[in-house]
């Protein structure tokens, strides 16, 4: 070995390492409500609080950070996310009581019923509406986090039908503008907004419908495009 490469091995070693974690805002749309899935703590720290799903990374079987996440998530709800985006990454020596850390977290969005199942049947993991959630008293800095993750959910939804990951695989065009006007906070004009979602040509007719209000109401699927589509101008809000 190279006296450069033993140099900089005892320089790594010379370093103490922060702890390397990732967390998870796992949304839904369930019952008309916007929900995020919680874990509840078994072990310190933070015994018994509701949190969000994660974990240490495990450099043994990781390749890298989003597989940690997706590893954890998968864990937690049987099913991979259509969508996961890394939303920010936080480290301080205040965060976790451990010591100094660092959490890379991420964003997805996942259908209610694909995950139901499992969810419903470990005591541990359940769904909160975010509005809940955020009064509850969250482990670490989870609180911030749910926050920071839903204001990057209320800016997609303001330009792509992103949010349409949170539903069904076939919904109406109610349950899609009531999502966006949930994550946005305002009525969105019902006009308005079908005009735009119709000429950007984002979803399929399925040829099917369900009872809506007395009425029957067609079902939509997202095309393949909607992941990356964005709209020249945010949708209107009135």
């Amino acid at each position: 070995m190279s006296k450069k490469r033993k140099a900089g091995k005892r320089g790594r070693k010379a370093f103490s390492l922060p702890l390397l974690t990732v967390d998870s805002v796992l949304f839904t749309y369930h019952e008309k409500s916007l929900k995020v899935l919680l874990v509840q703590r078994s072990s310190e720290p933070e015994t018994g609080k509701w949190g969000l799903p994660g974990g240490i990374v495990d450099i043994e079987t990781d390749k890298d950070i989003e597989s940690t996440a997706l590893r954890k998530l998968v864990e937690k709800t049987s099913v991979e996310p259509p969508f996961f985006d890394q939303l920010e990454s936080i480290g301080n020596q205040t965060r976790d009581p451990r010591g100094w850390s660092v959490t890379v977290v991420y964003t997805a969005l996942i259908a209610h019923q694909n995950c139901e199942q499992h969810v419903s049947t470990v005591s541990d993991v359940q769904w909160f509406e975010i509005e809940e959630a955020l009064k509850m008293k969250l482990a670490f800095d989870h609180r911030n986090i749910v926050l920071s993750a839903r204001e990057r959910m209320r800016q997609r939804a303001l330009y792509s039908i992103l949010p349409g990951y949170a539903l069904a695989e076939k919904f109406t065009l109610s349950e899609l503008q009531h999502l966006h006007e949930l994550l946005i906070g305002k009525s969105i004009q019902k006009r308005s907004f079908r005009r735009r979602i119709e000429q950007a040509e984002l979803l399929v007719d399925t040829g099917e419908k369900r009872q809506e209000g007395g009425r029957p109401a067609a079902l939509y699927r997202l095309k393949n495009v909607s992941m990356t589509h964005r709209f020249v101008r945010n949708l209107e809000a009135s």
